[in-house]
């Protein structure tokens, strides 16, 4: 008989949403929690609602949330019985989960043999093999030669997918088309595999075409027991990273759903897996589907699969951990409507989805939606973590009413201060591809053009902001025009607008802009909504006012504008064209490949930065000489620093 492993109090290694999450859970359960923290996060979320809060160390990953000795120290001094992982950082680390072992700490999650084994791509494949789960045609040797690698993927024939075979989330991940391709891929996978997971090994995989990424969740005890709890569609990403997610999978075959169902749970029994777990597959538009890897943690998206089936699973964590038997068997699973999650990023989704860091000015959340969030009005989001910083879900009896509800949900989310693609989730959810379901892997690439269309120019929003800028309840009674025109220079698109701005009586205003004719009226305003009349419309908008920056949300689009009327309008940033490579967010300069004076073709490498535990490889806008690299490798760099600058041929 299996031994019971109580306990009372748990420790949470990790921060933001999730570590919330846990508490939630825990505190629902009577459980004591212990939040751990970096420096930076001294004021975070999770700090405030755990019952105690350790500091780990400096705001680097490597001194805090991934130093293993640091957070084993915490929980002894908390007087932690159990260490629960959360997802990202140790979640998946062998070492980790073998150090709470040798500590007498209950680690809530698989063994760390299990661990070491799934976490190992190579090592994974062969298991499936083992267990008769189908895997992808590649090449998963020992060999880490170049040339080596090189044979295998000409071999394997092209696209060829390289990817690191520890960790995941898409880093050290290369989609390769063609032979010429794969030596500068290679090096790129390897170089930020090693400073993602500590290690630069990678296997290969022949890339399907259009492939769709279908998951199961599956929860297993240490009494034998295993079932699985339905499929998540998760084939809308990018840079390999999801970024909606769905269940169940819309158009899956039921006999495909049911042999994948099966496939892994075979898996998990097989190697004994005790927890939650997600078995990933990519699924082949000739109805195959493939084994490509096992998370052995909580997966972010594990919110739909709660709402389908109504369990908690960070609950069924606890209780397998505790030694408890599952309460349900495979029959007493029921599925129940349609959910669907997104996911909240801090990203510049046109340039490349660059992570961006900075202060979030202003931040609400809608009402009628699940948010699992742990950022606050005036939070700044560090370079040093994920760019993710909330998730919306909605439920519904059906897919059509899932996706109303999340349109609805998003419509009502506000972010000011920060770039983010709450724009582009809204664009992929009005789709007729998504809306047909089924999409690949490859949708938003496929689909760029009408996903990411530019910002429109409004000149709705100039005329608001303008108001909002000069207003002053009970004031100008009488008519009266601004003696100057409001300088109001858009930062989306580079420009400064003169608004000749008019009192006509209290709070309405006339707002002459490139000779359009704009009459505004405040009806009532907070510190961030205001209802107000334009012409003849009225409206309810959400805005920001802080300093000489007014920020308004005006047909699910931000629109940030700075009051230049008091200075000289000094222009933007320089751009590649001109010959200035600059960084697009605050990163670490990874590597220079190019020195000063040397000639280089459009394309050529010249430099590598990596935000956020993503590599960016920055090339050369078109042929020429460099004149000058102004970082070196290491150099910690801030949005708009001029890289290196090349002079045209």
């Amino acid at each position: 008989m299996p031994t019971p492993t109580p306990f009372r109090k748990i420790l949470i290694a990790n921060r933001s949403e999730i570590a919330l999450r846990v508490i939630r859970t825990a505190r629902r359960m009577g459980l004591t929690t212990v939040a751990v923290y970096s420096s930076i996060d001294s004021g975070a979320s999770h700090v405030e609602q755990a019952d105690e809060a350790i500091c780990i160390g400096a705001p680097e990953p490597s001194a805090s949330y991934l130093n293993i000795q640091k957070i084993i120290e915490a929980a002894q001094h908390s007087g932690a019985d159990a260490v629960h992982p959360g997802y990202g950082f140790l979640a998946e680390n062998e070492a980790f989960a073998a150090a709470c072992v040798e500590h007498g700490l209950v680690f809530i999650g698989p063994s760390p043999e299990v661990i070491g084994s799934m976490g190992d791509k190579a090592r994974a494949k062969q298991l499936m093999r083992d267990a008769g789960v189908p895997c992808i045609p590649g090449y998963d040797g020992k060999s880490q030669k170049a040339d080596d690698l090189q044979a295998e993927a000409d071999r394997i024939g092209y696209p060829v997918m390289i990817k690191a075979t520890a960790g995941g989330g898409g880093r050290g991940m290369r989609l390769v088309e063609s032979s010429e391709q794969f030596r500068n891929a290679l090096s790129s996978a390897q170089s930020e595999a090693l400073a993602s997971f500590g290690s630069s090994h990678v296997l290969l995989e022949r890339a399907l075409r259009h492939p769709r990424h279908i998951e199961i969740q599956i929860l297993a005890d240490r009494h034998g027991n295993a079932i699985h709890l339905g499929e998540r569609d998760c084939s809308v990403q990018r840079r390999h990273q999801k970024i909606i997610e769905e269940a169940p999978a819309p158009g899956l075959n039921p006999a495909t759903r049911q042999a994948m169902g099966q496939a892994a749970v075979d898996a998990v029994r097989a190697i004994g897996y005790e927890g939650v777990g997600t078995l990933e597959f990519l699924l082949d538009t000739d109805g195959s589907f493939y084994f490509m890897e096992m998370n052995t943690r909580l997966q972010v998206e594990h919110c739909i699969t709660e709402e389908i089936t109504g369990l908690d699973l960070v609950e069924q964590q606890i209780l397998v951990a505790q030694g408890h038997e599952l309460a349900l068997r495979q029959d007493d699973v029921r599925l129940t409507g349609h959910a669907i999650e997104v996911r909240l990023c801090a990203e510049d989704c046109d340039h490349d989805f660059m992570p961006q860091s900075g202060r979030a000015a202003f931040w609400h959340a809608p009402r009628q939606a699940r948010v699992e969030s742990a950022i606050r009005s005036g939070d700044t989001i560090s370079p040093y973590y994920d760019s993710m910083f909330a998730k919306i879900v909605t439920h519904g009896p059906d897919r059509h009413a899932a996706q109303m509800r999340m349109l609805h949900a998003l419509g009502e989310t506000v972010i000011f201060g920060l770039k983010t693609n709450l724009p582009l989730l809204a664009s992929c959810l009005s789709h007729p591809a998504w809306l047909n379901g089924g999409v690949s892997t490859g949708f938003i690439a496929e689909h760029a053009d009408a996903l990411l269309q530019p910002l429109m120019a409004a000149h709705e929003p100039l005329a608001i902001a303008a108001a909002l800028r000069c207003h002053q309840p009970g004031q100008a009674r009488v008519p009266r025009t601004l003696p100057v025109p409001l300088k109001l220079f858009d930062k989306a698109r580079d420009i400064t607008t003169e608004a000749q701005v008019t009192w006509t009586s209290a709070g309405r205003y006339d707002v002459v802009l490139d000779g359009r004719a704009y009459r505004i009226g405040i009806l009532a305003k907070d510190d961030c909504r205001a209802r107000l009349t334009v012409n003849d419309g009225e409206f309810k908008v959400w805005f920001w006012l802080e300093g000489s920056h007014i920020h308004i949300r005006w047909n699910g689009q931000n629109h940030a504008f700075t009051d230049k009327t008091l200075e000289a309008y000094l222009g933007g940033h320089g751009t590649a064209a001109d010959g200035q490579i600059r960084a697009a967010s605050s990163c670490k300069v990874a590597s220079v490949s190019v020195a000063s004076g040397a000639a280089v073709k459009s394309g050529d490498l010249i430099l590598t930065t990596e935000a956020m535990k993503t590599e960016y490889q920055h090339t050369a806008p078109f042929d020429g000489n460099v004149r000058d690299v102004c970082v070196q490798a290491g150099d910690q760099v801030s949005e708009g620093d001029v890289l290196a600058i090349l002079d045209p041929a």
